[in-house]
Parts: C-alpha cells; sequence; structure tokens
C-alpha cells in the first residue's frame, strides 16, 4: 500500500496522547479526520492498531510493534523538512514562538509588534505553552525557555536573566502587616505552586522545610498565580519588572535575595541557515536581552 503522511501523523499522535480528540487537539485536526486516517491506515495494512479501553486507546501487540517503525519514519521526514526549510531563501513566511503563559501574555506581546512593524512579510504564531514544544517536530520553530533545553541538535542562546522580588497586595498589607524579614513570612499567608515545587524548594535553601499544605492558596498557571497575588490572596513571588510596574502590589523583603532565572532562546539546529528563522531568533535576543527587558 502507499502510505500517507497525514495517516502517519494520526497514528503516532492518537499513540502518544491517548485518544483520538487529544490527537486532533494536538495535530490541529479534527476527531473524526484522526479517525477516518487512522482507519484508513488499518485497512491498508490488514492489521488492527488500537482497541478502544475505558481509560481511552490502547496500542495492540501489533501496534506497538508498529508504532517504533512509525517514529523512525516520522523522525525522517521532520529531518527532511527541516533540511529544506533551513535552506530557504526566502523571509517571508510564518515563524511559531512558544513561551511560558506568563511570557507570553505580558513580554512578547509588544515585542512581536515591533518585529512586525520591523519584517512585516514575517507571520508569527504565538504559543502560550509551560510544555517542552518538540522542535524537531516544528510543533515550534523557536522557544523562550527559563531553563537551558536539553534537546539534542538545538541550538540556544543565553539571552537575559530574571530578577525576582516579594510582592503582596496594599489590601493584604494593611490587613496583615509587612514582614520585616525573612522568617516572618511563615506568620504569613503564602501563594504557592500546586505541583511545581521550585517555591518549596526555595524555602529549603533558607533551611524552611515547607510542604504545598503550607500554601493556603496554591496555582501552578503564572498569570492566575500573579492576578493571585494582585487580588490580595497572600504574598508571592514574581518578576521584579512585572511587580514593580503594578500599583496595586507592593514589594516586601527587597534584601531577600532570590536566585534569579536564566532566559534562554532555543531552535532546532536544522534552522540556524533559515532566514527568517534567524531574524526572529536575533530580534527576540535583543529586546529579550535589553535592560529591564524581563
Amino acid at each position: 500500500m502507499s502510505l500517507e503522511w497525514d495517516q502517519l501523523r494520526a497514528f503516532i499522535g492518537a499513540a502518544e496522547h491517548g485518544s483520538f480528540s487529544a490527537a486532533g487537539r494536538a495535530l490541529g485536526i479534527s476527531q473524526p479526520t484522526v479517525s477516518r486516517h487512522i482507519q484508513t491506515l488499518e485497512a491498508g495494512l490488514g492489521v488492527r492498531l488500537f482497541q478502544r479501553t475505558a481509560r481511552g486507546l490502547d496500542l495492540t501487540e501489533t501496534g506497538l510493534d508498529l508504532l517504533e517503525h512509525g517514529r523512525v519514519m516520522a523522525a525522517a521526514a521532520d529531518r527532511l523538512a527541516l533540511a529544506a526549510a533551513g535552506r530557504a531563501d526566502a523571509v517571508g513566511g510564518t515563524v511559531r514562538v512558544t513561551a511560558s503563559a506568563l511570557v507570553a501574555t505580558l513580554t512578547l506581546p509588544d515585542i512581536i509588534a515591533d518585529l512586525r512593524t520591523t519584517y512585516p512579510e514575517i507571520e508569527i504564531e504565538l504559543v502560550a505553552s509551560d510544555a517542552t514544544e518538540n522542535l524537531l517536530r516544528r510543533e515550534a520553530d523557536i522557544a523562550v525557555r527559563m531553563y537551558r533545553p536539553e534537546q539534542v541538535d538545538v541550538i540556544t542562546r543565553r539571552v537575559a536573566e530574571l530578577k525576582l522580588g516579594v510582592y503582596a497586595a496594599n489590601t493584604y498589607l494593611s490587613r496583615r502587616g509587612i514582614p520585616r524579614i525573612a522568617d516572618d513570612l511563615l506568620k504569613h499567608d503564602v501563594v504557592g505552586y500546586d505541583r511545581a515545587e521550585e517555591i518549596i524548594k526555595g524555602f529549603a535553601a533558607l533551611g524552611v522545610s515547607v510542604d504545598r499544605h503550607f500554601f493556603a492558596v496554591r496555582c501552578d498557571d503564572q498569570v492566575a498565580y500573579w492576578r493571585l497575588v494582585v487580588a490580595g490572596a497572600g504574598i508571592g513571588f514574581s518578576q521584579v519588572r512585572l511587580g514593580d510596574a503594578e500599583p496595586l502590589v507592593a514589594r516586601v523583603l527587597p534584601d531577600f535575595e532570590i536566585p534569579p532565572l536564566p532566559v534562554w532562546l532555543t531552535a532546532h539546529a536544522g534552522l540556524r541557515t533559515n532566514l527568517r528563522v534567524r531574524r526572529v531568533f536575533d530580534f527576540l535576543a535583543d529586546r529579550l536581552g535589553q535592560s529591564g527587558r524581563i
């Protein structure tokens, strides 16, 4: 049979995401389209790739065996596409950028607006996500991350550092008082993360052992987390640039040292010679690296 690329993508997507609907969302196509591609693939191969369960989809033994072959073929196709994209001479086209929800919401819009003025022929797709995007599969061309990505075959550049501070809403401080020393935080409401452990590890570095129940309010979404602090739900942690610009909050414990977060730009090495990706990469690096930009 002649194997169609769309069928292979649907097969791998359904296997990795556990359902046709989740695969459709990841691939940007409808659930019926995923189902149709897989039915066509199964009919062409003469095998059953999935069985439905109460949990969703499970690969059959045959499906499990064929999945690795499919991934090898997909990786080869991705490398071919990247090699071709890396040799593209045209500046015009689309560049897909992914960043955390907070950076995508509060930092990148101004930069992207300026970028569009400078390079009107380049279209930008901005993905607000904390998930690790697969650069090889072109799920993103450029990633802005607060850690150095460990994917192979990528180019990275450390472009800035996030200076962090401790903040609380003015309404909260008038109600509960202002903490004067770090130990005072133990007597206050502190907004924490739900599953992420960065703040817990920060307390541990100070010799203070807390668990997630120490935080009366918990949220892993960075934008929602900051809005909880602004609303007066408790004391929280934020980028100094963001906190200092918010009139409803005040910085407390200014001498409380929090290690800055590095900001990394990452793109697949195969796109090093792609002119439009290079221009967007360099533009972001310059603007994010400007003093006080982040």
